[in-house]
């Protein structure tokens, strides 16, 4: 039997789900589209011998609850929520979208003591935000799972149309209203260098050498525009979470007694 998720009340009274693991200070992990809580639980294992770390359910999936109409600053009220049940700070590591939602929530003022972005994507035409609550709303939760991954992230059609058979799409479209969101939060320029001025916290950018080439691209342009930051590109790696990496260099940057 799955263990039962702790949950905590975000500030509209929306419950957010969350499994915690290991000991020291704590760590948030923010996942991006398509993923839920287990998509960072390897890593968080990883990580459980220097941190506490908080793998959570992002609102509209899993365990967590929802409201009827999304706004981004309920997300970071969101991830508010869940540095108080921490401890009333926390460092986050964000993953794809959810990095660039880790990054407006710091530029918004919330308690991260340091910010971790593994493969933050570009900015994307606000367009795609419409079509996708378009597809949700008229039940084409498929159609907009494979807009999605052709249209804002670009997969080649022919892995798409590979993708209709795998055994996890019944998973992507019990998910695919939540596409929307992540549309919203990169439709906005997250490079913006008025929003980068505002994040005075320590933040590593890292992109994987073997993945989306323009992923690199944002992670160089972070590490030029955040006052505190710094980028690195991660020799072999994809866009996939790979604990065995990306572990050792999340400790060396978020474990102070080690350095930065």
């Amino acid at each position: 039997m799955t263990p039962q998720p702790t949950k905590t009340n975000s500030k509209d009274g929306t419950a957010i789900a969350f499994d915690q693991v290991g000991h020291g200070p704590p760590l948030i992990l923010v996942v991006g589209a398509f993923n839920d809580r287990r998509t960072g639980a390897p890593l968080a294992a990883s990580l459980a011998k220097h941190f506490t770390v908080l793998c959570y359910d992002r609102r509209g999936r899993g365990d967590s609850g929802d409201a009827a109409a999304y706004d981004v600053d309920r997300e970071i009220e969101d991830l508010d929520a869940l540095i108080r049940a921490a401890g009333r700070t926390a460092a986050v590591f964000g993953y794809s979208s959810g990095a660039v939602l880790a990054l407006r929530a710091a530029a918004a003022g919330l308690a991260i003591t340091k910010l971790a972005l593994y493969e933050p994507p570009p900015a994307r035409p606000a367009e795609h935000v419409a079509t996708l609550a378009s597809l949700i709303a008229a039940g084409r939760r498929g159609d907009a799972v494979e807009y999605f991954q052709r249209q804002v992230v670009g997969i080649p059609e022919p892995i798409v149309a590979q993708l209709r058979h795998a055994p996890f799409r019944r998973a992507l479209e019990a998910m695919a209203h939540t596409l929307v969101y992540d549309a919203t939060i990169v439709a906005s320029d997250a490079l913006s260098p008025s929003l980068a001025a505002r994040v005075r916290q320590p933040v590593l950018a890292i992109a994987g050498s073997a993945g989306p080439p323009i992923m690199r691209e944002v992670t160089d342009e972070l590490g030029r525009l955040l006052p505190n930051g710094r980028s690195l590109i991660l020799a072999g790696a994809t866009h996939d979470i790979e604990p065995a990496s990306l572990g050792p260099v999340l400790v060396r940057f978020l474990d102070g007694t080690r350095g930065d």
